[in-house]
C-alpha cells in the first residue's frame, strides 16, 4: 500500500501540491498518495488527528493553519522553531514533528534557477505576516548587507526585526521610511497581489541590475512585478519556483530523495501555475 501525504488548507482545492508530489512520486519511483484535504478553520487538530488515524504520513500546511501546524508539533526544526511557522508535517505512531520549508524553497529558486546570489545584498522584505515570518532565517543566512522589513504596521515589522536580529544585520518600518533607499532584491510577501493591490512604494527603490520576487504564483505579470518592471527592476520572478522547491525540501524530509525540480516548474509554467 502506498504512503499516504496530503496539503491541508481552508480553501485547498486550488493547491497545485498534489499534481506536484505525484509528479516527485513518479520521477523517483517512491510509492506515495497524496491529496488535497479541506479543513474546518476551527477543526485543524481534528482534521490532523483523522489522517493520522487513516495511516497518513506527512502533511504539508498551507493558508490559514501554518501557526497551529507549530502548536502541535512535538519537535521543531531550527527554522520551523525560528518562523513559529510549520508548512511540514511528518508522523510516527506517538510523535508530531514540524519543519518549514518555505524559506528554504525561496532561496533555491532565487539563487540556483534564477542564479541570483544573496551575498552582500541590500534586500527588502514587504509584509511582516507568515509568508515574511517563514523565509526570514534562510534568507538571513545567506548573509545580505542588509535585510529591511517594510510593513504597513510598524509594530509587526519591528517585531519581527527584534526576534530575527540575532541571526545577521536586519532593519524594520513602514513604507514611508524607504524614499531615498534602494535595493538589489525586493521580495512581496504580501497578499496585495490577490487583491490587485499595490503597497505605496517610493520611487527609485530599485538599484541598478534589481532582481523583483512575488511570493504569489500563478500570474506571470501581475500588478507588483508590472510595476517592479516600470520603476527599473531588469528581472523579475513569481512564486512558482518557490511552490516546487519548498515541495521538493518537503519531500526530501519525508522520502530521502530530492527530486529534479525543473521539469516540474517547467510543466506548471506550461498549465498556466
Amino acid at each position: 500500500m502506498a504512503d499516504l501525504y496530503a496539503v491541508i488548507g481552508n480553501p485547498v482545492v486550488h493547491s497545485k501540491s498534489p499534481l506536484i508530489h505525484l509528479e516527485f512520486s513518479r520521477q523517483t519511483g517512491q510509492d506515495i498518495g497524496y491529496e488535497a484535504l479541506p479543513a474546518p478553520e476551527d477543526a485543524f487538530t481534528a482534521a490532523v488527528a483523522g489522517f493520522r488515524q487513516r495511516g497518513g504520513k506527512g502533511m504539508n500546511v498551507t493558508v490559514p493553519f501554518k501557526l497551529e501546524a507549530c502548536k502541535i508539533s512535538s519537535h521543531l526544526t531550527e527554522r520551523a522553531s525560528a518562523a513559529q511557522a510549520v508548512n511540514t508535517l511528518s508522523f510516527n505512531t506517538r510523535e508530531i514533528f514540524g519543519d518549514n520549508t518555505d524559506g528554504v524553497g525561496l532561496v533555491r529558486d532565487i539563487t540556483v534557477n534564477r542564479e541570483f546570489s544573496l551575498g552582500a545584498k541590500r534586500i527588502l522584505l514587504m509584509g511582516a505576516g507568515g509568508a515574511a515570518r517563514g523565509v526570514l532565517l534562510p534568507l538571513l543566512e545567506r548573509e545580505p548587507r542588509v535585510l529591511t522589513i517594510a510593513n504597513r504596521t510598524r509594530q509587526k515589522a519591528a517585531e519581527l526585526q527584534q526576534q530575527f536580529s540575532r541571526y545577521g544585520n536586519i532593519v524594520s518600518g513602514d513604507y514611508a521610511d524607504l524614499k531615498g533607499e534602494e535595493f538589489d532584491l525586493i521580495i512581496n510577501a504580501t497578499s496585495a497581489s490577490l487583491k490587485g493591490e499595490l503597497p505605496t512604494l517610493p520611487p527609485g527603490i530599485f538599484a541598478a541590475r534589481s532582481m523583483a520576487y512575488d511570493m504569489m504564483y500563478g500570474n506571470e505579470y501581475n500588478l507588483f512585478l508590472q510595476h517592479a518592471e516600470r520603476q527599473g527592476a531588469m528581472r523579475l520572478a513569481n512564486g512558482t519556483g518557490m511552490l516546487v522547491e519548498q515541495a521538493a525540501e518537503s519531500f526530501f524530509v519525508w522520502r530521502g530523495i530530492r527530486p529534479k525540480t525543473a521539469p516540474v516548474i517547467e510543466m506548471l509554467r506550461k498549465i498556466g501555475g
